[in-house]
């Protein structure tokens, strides 16, 4: 056996499969085994891997095991002179597994290669090669050094950055996506460290391998797409704790005392810095927008009020009660703002008909409750629609400026549609663009390209040799290649080549109802699929949430007359608690293998079969309700479901 691939797999489905499809590919003349370590996944993974992949070997774990483990399982089956270590959330080229083996076949000395990297968008990604991370080494990447001075011999050594990317060099850490190793420099280094749960494995084995004696190489004669953060977010601060933990792991194993305390003293600054910095930027980015609309309101208001004062009700002096400017004005401006929350105003990009519905609901809200007050309490109702008036008039004008001034997540949501073009031959394009309809994106403009035929013939608008006229003439915002009909090193190829044309990329893989790809490194990779995803959407989540609270208490009031309706008084009262934690939903899926496919949401107590309870549906139906449920997500779905369902919501 020449090669053992090895993939440990978390909840990526799509990303593996696409993944599978190019190892496939590359494994062509070789004599190659592959193992997938499924880390207890539950989003359908193992299933995909046995309907579509019957010459992988499967490893299932029950838990999580971490990557060094996981790994560690599969390198102890493995009988390949070669082991590689490879993400799920890549892409190789037809030729890479052919041409990392003839390099290392003719370097003995070579105990570890890794290969040049580009992201979704065909940019190379530094992390490729990459120095020891030494304390003098930290330090300038905790302090942004080595960001500022890149091709610094002294401070670009993390990245080596001034070695030249298109050459081969060695280096002294490997990156994890593609860790090629030579089994008998294994033997000798011993398995990954266990004691990394998630990250730093990778620098401590290619450290052991250089202690070795052996060598590790960069090799750029083959690319790998890496849709780096799949896997992992890595912009959270679970994943800023555990990356640099892993890094306080590394000191103490391979430093000095004196040199360890120094690495880790850096480490826990940076950790704290980031920590620091990542929650005030969250907090910032969620509180910013509301804060900035309540100033602005509560100004305009003041204003309107005072002109209001002097000029309508009050001509020859007098004024409202200090209460009014200091407490109501505020609770108007409150309620404004919740209603605008609700009805999805603040959510990205900004819907202009949400911030006019939620300023609506919430002016008839505040009207109602005046209509309700004494008379001593009214103070103006022309105050209130004024303010409500003014309040869309700063929304829009707040989030103009903030638009012209580049703040891209705050800009209004564009009604122009994207424009596509699809390459690969006529079946498998058509089939794509079948899918493509499908999706939530609703496409502009759909253009098929050939990657054999000249010029336009058969519905395709041109060939891939006119591949760069074709986007500037259509105004092209997204280009999606046929796996089918496509090697990875051609679609390498034309993302690298078309890297300045500021399009998107995407590929399909064959006879799979997706479309996957990432824009930048920054960005988790945007997935086109059957629009099965209504119900993730943050506004339905938010809404399903509200409902159930909403749900929740009524019940509750309602308990003396429910508990003569339901099957489990019992039963009853403990799911409305449970509820109102966020342990349960009212509704949910119906329970089984294919529940798994769907976007999580909360176990429900209640299921889209119980809106036909006079029906007996076998499994296949319930799959369809619950596909539908998820597609068509709307409150009044759930509020049907719980009163068909009223008898059943004390199950258990």
């Amino acid at each position: 056996m020449k090669l053992s691939v090895i993939i440990v797999n978390y909840n990526v489905r799509f990303f593996l499969e696409q993944c599978l499809h190019s190892v496939r590919k590359a494994c062509t003349g070789i004599d190659v085994e592959v193992f997938v370590v499924d880390n207890n996944s539950v989003d359908g993974s193992v299933k995909m891997l046995r309907e579509k992949f019957d010459w992988v070997t499967i490893i299932e774990n029950k838990e999580n095991q971490g990557f060094s483990k996981a790994n560690n399982q599969a390198i102890g089956l493995a009988k390949g002179e070669y082991i590689l270590l490879l993400n799920p959330d890549t892409v190789v080229e037809d030729e890479t597994f052919s041409k990392v083996i003839q390099f290392m076949d003719a370097h003995p000395d070579a105990g570890g290669l890794g290969v040049k990297m580009i992201d979704g968008k065909g940019k190379f990604l530094p992390e490729s090669k990459r120095g020891l991370p030494t304390p003098a080494v930290a330090f300038y990447k905790v302090f942004g050094l080595s960001r500022l001075f890149p091709k610094s011999k002294t401070f670009g050594r993390y990245h080596l950055g001034f070695l030249d990317k298109d050459k081969i060099n060695e280096v002294d850490i490997l990156a994890g996506a593609f860790m090629l190793l030579r089994r008998k420099t294994i033997e000798i280094t011993g398995l990954l460290d266990e004691t990394f749960f998630m990250y730093g494995e990778d620098i401590d084995l290619s450290y052991r391998i250089i202690k070795a004696g052996y060598k590790n190489y960069y090799f750029p004669e083959t690319r790998i797409i890496h849709y780096k953060g799949e896997s992992t977010k890595k912009s959270s601060i679970n994943y800023v704790l555990v990356f640099y933990n892993a890094m306080i792991i590394f000191a103490k194993k391979h430093f000095s005392q004196k040199n360890a305390k120094l690495f880790s003293f850096l480490i826990n600054i940076a950790i704290y810095l980031r920590m620091f910095l990542a929650i005030a930027r969250r907090s910032f980015n969620k509180i910013f927008l509301p804060l900035a609309d309540a100033a602005l309101i509560y100004t305009g208001v003041y204003f309107i009020t005072d002109y209001w004062e002097q000029n309508i009700l009050f001509p020859r002096g007098g004024h409202y009660p200090h209460e009014f400017i200091w407490f109501v004005v505020p609770a108007y401006i409150l309620i404004w703002l919740f209603a605008v929350y609700f009805s999805g105003g603040y959510d990205k990009p900004i819907k202009s008909m949400k911030i006019f519905q939620g300023l609506l609901f919430g002016t008839l809200f505040i009207l109602v409750v005046y209509a309700l007050l004494p008379e001593e309490y009214r103070f103006s109702r022309a105050l209130i629609v004024l303010g409500a008036l003014w309040s869309l008039i700063s929304m829009f004008i707040l989030r103009n400026i903030l638009s012209l001034l580049n703040f891209k997540s705050y800009r209004f949501e564009s009604d122009k549609q994207r424009n596509f073009i699809i390459i690969g031959d006529k079946e498998e394009a058509e089939r794509v663009t079948t899918v493509l309809n499908q999706t939530s994106i609703k496409p502009g403009f759909i253009g098929l390209v050939s990657i054999n035929e000249p010029g336009k013939a058969n519905g395709f608008i041109g060939s891939i040799h006119q591949i760069k006229e074709i986007i500037e003439i259509y105004k092209i915002d997204e280009v999606i290649f046929c796996a089918r009909n496509m090697s990875s090193q051609d679609i390498i190829d034309k993302m690298s080549e078309l890297k300045s044309s500021q399009v998107d990329y995407k590929i399909a893989p064959p006879e799979s109802l997706y479309i996957i790809g990432s824009n930048s490194i920054n960005t988790s990779g945007d997935l086109y699929t059957v629009n099965i995803n209504s119900i993730s959407k943050q506004h339905n989540k938010r809404n399903k949430r509200l409902f159930d609270v909403i749900a929740s208490l009524i019940l509750l009031v309602l308990f003396p007359v429910m508990v003569m309706i339901v099957l489990s008084a019992g039963g009853y009262f403990r799911n409305i608690f449970g509820v109102l934690i966020a342990k349960k939903s009212w509704v949910g899926y119906y329970q089984n293998e294919n529940s798994a496919k769907l976007p999580l949401i909360r176990i429900g107590v209640l299921n889209p079969a119980d809106a036909f309870q006079k029906r007996t549906l076998d499994n296949e139906m319930k799959s369809r309700l619950n596909l539908s449920y998820a597609r068509d997500y709307r409150i009044r779905n759930d509020l049907n479901i719980l009163i068909k369902g009223i008898r059943a919501l004390g199950r258990k």
